[in-house]
């Protein structure tokens, strides 16, 4: 398949990269910094931001599904505003190119507990991400009204990259709206198994129009 990924250089969109090209896709990523991509036969790298309306429209037309790893920057004091403004561009771009399916990595803090409550409103969730991981849930509260596009969001387990962020089994569980957890306690999952079940919902997919998690 012809797929778009942005945030190919992040944490996250790195493995999924790698996932995508390992499976013999052709990537095309539309990042801030080329230079930061691996050479390899099966990625197209294109110089633009999500923010030039024009230019991500442009690296996103001819494909046959957009993934978004988007991130503002965890250390970034403006991530709630940068957040919410970048997701809003890539959403509107993937519809002005004409691409239908889009799959985006969220974040955790938006499952919800037993109690019916979300994770990012808990007393003890850490003050230093609340602003990205609030961004989050309201980009996916947007998303959940969107009905020109086939959207699917992942959002990982609230503990993620146990063992290192390569640790690669193969194997996940897989949820709906609340956080998966084991005997030992809450799931985890590593950035290489998560970007197995991207790749695995783009090539079959399970979740159109709704968020599932995952966990190990």
């Amino acid at each position: 398949m012809k797929i778009a990924l942005i945030g190919a250089t992040g944490f996250v969109g790195s493995a999924v990269l790698q996932e995508l090209l390992a499976r013999g896709h052709q990537v095309t990523a539309p990042v801030r910094h080329p230079e930061k991509l691996p050479s390899h036969a099966g990625l197209h790298a294109i110089q633009a931001d999500v923010h030039d309306s024009t230019r991500l429209q442009a690296a996103l037309a001819g494909n046959e599904a957009v993934i978004s790893a988007f991130n503002a920057g965890w250390d970034n004091p403006d991530i709630y505003r940068d957040f919410m403004a970048g997701t809003r561009a890539i959403v509107a771009a993937t519809k002005a190119a004409g691409v239908k399916r889009y799959l985006v990595i969220g974040g955790a803090g938006s499952l919800y507990l037993p109690d019916g409550s979300q994770l990012v409103d808990a007393p003890d969730f850490p003050a230093a991400i609340f602003d990205g991981a609030n961004a989050a849930r309201d980009a996916l509260n947007e998303l959940k009204n969107e009905t020109a596009l086939e959207w699917t969001q992942l959002s990982p387990p609230p503990v993620f990259h146990p063992g290192g962020p390569s640790q690669r089994t193969g194997h996940y569980r897989t949820g709906s709206d609340q956080p998966l957890s084991t005997d030992d306690g809450p799931g985890t999952i590593s950035a290489a198994d998560l970007a197995i079940a991207v790749v695995d919902e783009l090539e079959k997919p399970q979740h159109i129009g709704r968020r599932f998690t995952i966990a190990w």
